[in-house]
């Protein structure tokens, strides 16, 4: 599929391997110094007010340089430090999702999984999250149960048969046949909640704590039956938030208890051991708060993979808190990061194509990955061109939105923002140093198995920046066009 004449012509880069070990929380220093002598850089670009959108726009050779003095800008790379092993990039395989997926015809069905799933033509998702019953990306709420079965006899999965699950085996299928798929619970049934609703909040009756533990385990146990392998849940989506949409409230001690006392070994008892749990499931602001009141507990710590969260700390107006992310992997280095959801909010069609939504993104990832993160998960993968659908009106954007009347299909600059890391770092992928000489360029680096390098720049400055990407007393010389990121692969 071609996504935009010209746009994703990649290259195909045989290049030298190279050995590298890691310890969670430390770099850890290859003994041999990397030589960049001689080796071609080749420049993905996309970038406002050009028609470059993730396409080949150079190719460079690491030059002898030595010392760079202060006006020469400069991205540095070091590939004898490494960090965390990254994990993957996808996005959220929703109610919304499917139901808009299906209303398109299969031509189009299949232009949007070469896009997002295929390594080759797309820019190769490998990670996805879905939601356990019903969520605001639903045309309805619904659960698995009747209302008043805390026995769980009357659980089926056959709501998802109609369009969810379909959806994520067509997605699985696009990927080779393989995804990281984790699940994640917007509210329990309104029988086992304080307010006896899904919605508007309420918590998690103490009655019912072991009764919603074994929910998850049904669920994963029916997805699996459906050929649909689960690799983790969350606990809770946004467990401090009172949403008008389905929504249930855990304070830090409750999560935390939920976990230790039933959660986590009910899904031991269940045979579940195996699968990943994440706890938080929401913004970065209560991000140390929770992580160390969950991880401080030895019988809490040992069931919890890692910690999620989300951007929306923002809503009021403030700045993204990244420190706190990175608070959280200084603290408890043997722990997981996720981003495990993030779009930008408030649909309004006249600003489908601002380039501020795709530069939220590039922004985002760079400081999260630098912060110890080792996958970014998005929201919707697709919605209509009405932002949904949604059944309390909380209207979003996603990287592509269909119109299912005309079968048009609209990639916002979002898409090609999250492709410029998702297309290029691979699962198993070190992250290595990457420092930027000048504030106006944000950069990060990983390694591939292979041993190629993929160092992402992000520019969200209204000028052209001439650089110089520096490895080892090497150099070539980049440029940075204003509001555009590029991939730098060698």
């Amino acid at each position: 599929m071609e996504i935009k004449k010209g746009s994703l012509l990649f290259l195909s880069i045989t290049l030298l391997a190279c050995n590298h070990q890691m310890m969670k929380g430390k770099s850890v220093a290859n003994t041999k110094p990397y030589n960049a002598h001689g080796k071609q850089i080749t420049v993905y670009t996309t970038a406002e007010n050009t028609n470059f959108r993730i396409s080949p726009t150079d190719t460079l050779q690491f030059k002898d340089f030595g010392q760079p003095v202060e006006t020469q800008i400069c991205i540095f790379v070091d590939p004898t430090k490494t960090f965390q092993t990254f994990m993957g990039i996808g996005g959220a395989l929703t109610d919304a999702s499917a139901e808009t997926f299906f209303k398109l015809p299969p031509d189009k069905q299949q232009e949007i999984l070469t896009a997002y799933y295929s390594k080759d033509k797309g820019i190769g998702y490998t990670f996805a999250r879905t939601n356990i019953g019903s969520c605001d990306f639903s045309s309805a709420s619904y659960t698995y149960i009747q209302e008043g079965d805390s026995a769980l006899k009357t659980f089926s999965i056959d709501h998802d048969k109609q369009f969810k699950i379909p959806f994520i085996k067509d997605a699985m299928k696009a990927a080779g046949g393989k995804l990281t798929l984790f699940a994640t619970p917007w509210s329990p049934p309104a029988f086992m909640k304080t307010n006896d609703d899904l919605l508007h909040g309420g918590s998690l009756k103490p009655e019912y704590y072991h009764s919603w533990a074994m929910y998850y385990t049904k669920f994963i146990k029916a997805y699996e039956k459906e050929g649909i392998p689960v690799w983790g849940i969350s606990i809770q989506n946004e467990p401090m938030a009172k949403q008008t949409w389905e929504s249930c409230n855990y304070t830090a001690d409750q999560e935390r208890d939920f976990l230790k006392n039933d959660l986590g070994p009910v899904m031991k008892s269940e045979g579940l051991g195996g699968k990943k749990i994440i706890g938080w499931d929401h913004n970065r602001d209560l991000l140390y708060q929770r992580a160390c009141t969950l991880l401080n507990d030895p019988e809490s710590a040992k069931y919890l993979w890692g910690i999620g969260f989300h951007w929306y700390e923002t809503w009021t107006g403030g700045k993204p808190m990244y420190d706190n992310v990175e608070l959280v992997h200084e603290a408890f280095p043997n722990k997981n990061l996720l981003f495990t959801e993030g779009c930008n909010e408030a649909f309004d069609f006249s600003k489908i194509h601002e380039w501020r939504l795709g530069e939220r993104y590039g922004e985002s990832m760079i400081h999260d990955f630098n912060n110890g993160t080792v996958g970014w998960t998005d929201w919707n993968i697709l919605l209509d061109d009405h932002g949904g659908p949604n059944h309390v009106g909380n209207f979003c954007f996603a990287p592509v939105h269909a119109n299912t009347q005309t079968g048009e299909l609209i990639y916002t600059n979002s898409f090609y923002y999250i492709g410029q890391f998702s297309k290029f770092i691979h699962p198993g992928a070190k992250r290595i140093i990457s420092s930027s000489s000048r504030s106006v360029l944000q950069t990060t680096s990983f390694m591939n198995e292979d041993g190629s390098i993929a160092t992402v720049v992000l520019n969200e400055g209204d000028k052209k920046i001439d650089y110089f990407l520096w490895v080892n007393g090497k150099a070539a010389e980049v440029t940075s066009l204003p509001h555009s990121i590029q991939t730098l692969i060698f």
